[in-house]
């Protein structure tokens, strides 16, 4: 009877690092990048670059909602539960981190856009506005945020998984329903400026309460209507997508 409480410790524990890591990515966010103006585009970053930044971000927006899932998947296994945990979570991050190419392609086109004369810029950022708030309101949204925030039926799908690759194949399968999930939320990072802290606090706020709170989908559904809203008031306002429309806003 000794084993559970040790083992549940260590599960505590290793879901305290993951944890830990987050508010070290964001401590690294906040120094490094807070006291810059949104900026257009890649932020002058090469793909490199681009990918390093981009994989900090999403550990720190991402491993708040995630370490549940995480220890979750962790409690059922029998032995190694911590290192388990961790390689699951690095193959989680892996599909986030590859999610930067697309991401990287994006920002240099609208890095582009944002240097055309201004309606160019306001059009674009209507047009991210549009797209996020659509893809929230849709039942593939919703089958993504379901299997995240009900991850049993997962787990027991992970149980089959044969070999040592178990935890690499459980951690990139959960990646990519929360990369169909949370996709829609991470494109307003092109809007409102790549590394603007603020927005990434709000969105990385947004993406726990979807996963976590009871009123989730709920959640999703206003962020989705707001973004709506947004895609038509940047037209009269362009300073609401300072990312692409130059509106001045600092990261702090």
């Amino acid at each position: 009877m000794t084993g559970r409480p040790v083992t549940a410790r260590r599960t505590a524990g290793a879901t305290g690092l993951l944890l830990v890591a987050a508010a070290a990515a964001w401590v690294w966010v906040v120094t490094r990048w807070g006291d810059m103006p949104a900026m257009p585009g890649t932020m002058g970053l090469g793909l490199p670059a681009f990918l390093a930044v981009w994989t900090l971000m999403m550990a720190a927006m991402m491993l708040p909602a995630t370490a549940p899932v995480a220890a979750l998947y962790a409690r059922t296994l029998t032995v190694h539960r911590a290192s388990h945990m961790a390689v699951f979570t690095v193959a989680y991050l892996l599909v986030w981190a590859a999610a930067g190419l697309p991401a990287y392609a994006l920002a240099v086109g609208l890095g582009r856009a944002a240097s055309l004369p201004a309606g160019v810029g306001t059009a674009a950022a209507a047009a991210v506005f549009a797209v996020s708030g659509v893809y929230q309101l849709t039942p593939l949204k919703d089958r993504c945020l379901a299997r995240c925030r009900s991850p049993l039926g997962l787990m027991l799908r992970y149980a089959s998984y044969p070999g040592h690759s178990r935890d690499l194949r459980a951690g990139a399968h959960h990646g990519a329903f929360c990369l169909g999930c949370c996709w829609s939320l991470m494109v307003l990072l092109a809007a409102f400026g790549l590394m603007n802290p603020w927005v990434m606090v709000a969105l990385a706020a947004v993406i726990t309460s979807e996963k976590l709170l009871p009123a989730g989908r709920l959640v999703a559904r206003a962020v989705g209507i707001a973004s709506l809203a947004l895609a038509v008031a940047v037209v009269w306002v362009p300073a609401l997508a300072p990312g692409l429309t130059g509106g001045g806003m600092t990261g702090m």
